[in-house]
């Protein structure tokens, strides 16, 4: 109940952002592990509401994250083009490992390395959120990754326009560079506008397909990272996979329903409910995270991680401008 009430409080915050400023600038899934933070900070959670805390930051999670299988549809992917699909894909295989390598050199754990790498490479919180439970993220380097990429987002919203008239870039060009780097959705949209209707489709078409290989990179981590979800304190990991299985059952659900929606056996009224279910649920398992964290361990990493973030983001912005440059996408 605790959970769902910082969740509502959250989600109250980004609708008030949506009416007053069309579009919200912080998501409530940011808002939710803020908020709980906030209450961490100032009241310490008593006994009978660790049971409830604990079950929000595992078992909600991992069904949220295999709800969003039901938005995940192969045809939507073929149906953009193979030129541009490999495009995205060698953009983001690139992201992520070149993240990886720039969060390790600053001293960051490998599971943090992930979650920022991961975050940076395909679509900001939700990758966040989906990776966690896969490589057992503890709840201070989801917080730490989360809320520091929520900042360097909004940041780079405002400022991705002024690439247009310094790299010389067409409405179609800036278009697919703000899909391969933009976070979330919604901040395509609020980046692409202020250019031209051409930036928009182009830009919300690439950041679509970037945020479907959330499905390929899932399985493979979820192959590799048996060695990281064994690792650390027991009480610490958000996921762990029981008997022994190679692939924890919410990944086994995730590719079930991204099966059936490929299939066209998930129509698309089912898809949007399951995954706007998805999204409540993982707005109230954030909630439960921050209520796990010490701020002050946050703070202990805080420059480190906004130097990896800042610095994989731009290293991605980079490799963009050169895809556009080198290789034509119609």
């Amino acid at each position: 109940m605790l959970c769902c009430a910082i969740a509502a409080a959250a989600l109250a915050v980004e609708h008030a952002e949506r009416r007053l400023l069309g579009h919200p600038f912080i998501e409530g899934l940011v808002v939710a592990i803020l908020l709980g933070m906030a209450l961490r900070t100032v009241w310490q959670p008593p006994e009978r509401f660790r049971a409830g805390i604990a079950f929000g930051a595992k078992q909600i999670l991992e069904v949220a994250v295999a709800l969003l299988g039901a938005a995940i549809s192969l045809s939507a992917i073929l149906a953009s083009g193979t030129a541009l699909l490999l495009g995205i894909a060698a953009i983001v295989t690139f992201a992520m490992a070149f993240g990886w390598l720039i969060a390790r050199g600053l001293g960051l754990p490998s599971r943090m390395a992930i979650l920022i790498a991961c975050g940076n490479a395909i679509c900001g919180n939700s990758a966040i959120v989906a990776v966690a439970p896969i490589i057992g993220a503890d709840a201070k380097d989801v917080a730490a990754s989360i809320a520091f990429t929520a900042v360097i987002g909004v940041l780079v919203v405002l400022g991705l326009p002024l690439l247009v008239p310094l790299a010389g870039l067409s409405q179609h060009e800036y278009g697919i560079v703000a899909g391969l780097t933009v976070y979330a959705v919604p901040q395509v949209l609020a980046a692409t506008v202020p250019v031209g209707v051409a930036s928009v489709q182009v830009g919300t078409l690439v950041k679509l397909v970037r945020v479907l290989m959330l499905g390929p990179m899932i399985l493979v981590l979820s192959l590799v990272a048996r060695r990281l979800r064994a690792a650390g304190p027991e009480d610490a990991r958000l996921g762990q996979p029981g008997l022994g299985l190679l692939v924890p059952w919410f990944i086994v659900a995730f590719l079930v329903l991204a099966a059936f929606r490929s299939a066209g056996l998930i129509p698309d009224a089912l898809a949007s409910g399951l995954a706007a279910a998805a999204g409540l649920l993982a707005v109230a398992s954030m909630a439960a995270l921050g209520l796990g964290v010490d701020v002050r361990a946050l703070v202990a990493v805080g420059p480190r991680v906004t130097a990896a973030v800042t610095g994989s983001l731009l290293l991605l912005i980079a490799a963009s401008l050169v895809l556009v440059r080198i290789i034509p996408i119609g």
